[in-house]
């Protein structure tokens, strides 16, 4: 089973969990509509488009309402802490949620309990987490964007807020920041780093480069980096290396954005409903 956990901008939502299905432009999860505009439900719906294309259950999700207080993040952290023990989970996502290290190591123990342990994928403010906590080598897969990747290739940053400045101002040579990333052991062992440029890396170095097709519309669209971190989960989850979902996820994420014709205006849905035909074509290896 692929779960994604993540929270929504919503500070009435208690926890909630279930499958979550695509309804038009919205998620249903336990019950409850949630809008798909960006963050940890574009990455779900991203998800729910990839699985039912690979013919997978949809997948399980992990969420709570939180504006960035981290009342609701703690709550969720408590949850799974609670239940992750006795879950039959093959691919564990943990995306937005605010960052707490005693709560991330708390969950990674309750991961490392359970039966069988999940391919772990990180991004947004749990990523951060396991990188403030020191141990991003249990992870599989980080998705950083470029100022991400600063933060994990800043071995003295204990925060992002404290990422030092000749670093972020480096984020043009993206394949030295991987090397320092993990030169100071802060990230996961597969890297797929979002921007102009989509990189997919190990400890070894760049294993591919992604530029296009190339959409201008999509760079100011809030979103399509969590559509992607979406896709890739769901490809990991039917079975590929880390490192080879990673890469067809970035060529299937701008696929369909190429198809959706964006303009500013454009809202994730409208990217979200060509995932199947691009994921498709990535495949096959077809497609612009």
């Amino acid at each position: 089973m692929l779960a994604i956990v993540g929270t929504v901008p919503d500070p009435d939502l208690p926890i909630v969990e279930g499958e979550a299905l695509l309804e038009g432009a919205a998620l249903m999860v336990a019950g409850r509509r949630i809008p798909t505009d960006r963050g940890t439900p574009a990455l779900l719906a991203a998800a729910c488009a990839a699985s039912a294309t690979l013919g997978l259950p949809a997948p399980h999700a992990f969420l709570v309402g939180d504006q960035g207080l981290g009342h609701g993040s703690r709550a969720l952290y408590a949850h799974l802490t609670d239940t992750l023990p006795g879950r039959d989970i093959a691919t564990l996502v943990f995306h937005y949620l605010m960052p707490d290290v005693m709560w991330h190591d708390k969950v990674l123990f309750a991961v490392e309990t359970m039966a069988a342990r999940p391919r772990l994928i990180a991004d947004a403010g749990f990523m951060y987490a396991a990188k403030m906590s020191g141990q991003a080598s249990a992870y599989d897969l980080f998705t950083p964007d470029a100022g991400e990747l600063a933060f994990l290739a800043d071995e003295t940053a204990p925060h992002p807020f404290y990422t030092r400045g000749f670093i972020l101002h480096d984020d043009n040579n993206v394949p030295d920041l991987i090397r320092r990333a993990y030169g100071g052991g802060n990230a996961a062992r597969c890297l797929l780093v979002k921007g102009s440029v989509d990189h997919v890396a190990d400890a070894g170095g760049v294993l591919h480069t992604v530029d296009s097709p190339c959409e201008e519309a999509l760079e100011a669209m809030g979103g399509t980096g969590d559509t992607v971190a979406g896709i890739a989960a769901a490809l990991v989850e039917g079975g590929l290396s880390v490192a080879k979902a990673a890469h067809l996820a970035a060529r299937a994420n701008r696929l369909a954005g190429q198809l959706a014709c964006p303009n500013p205006g454009s809202r994730i849905a409208e990217i979200v409903v060509h995932i199947p035909q691009a994921l498709k074509q990535a495949m096959n290896g077809t497609g612009q």
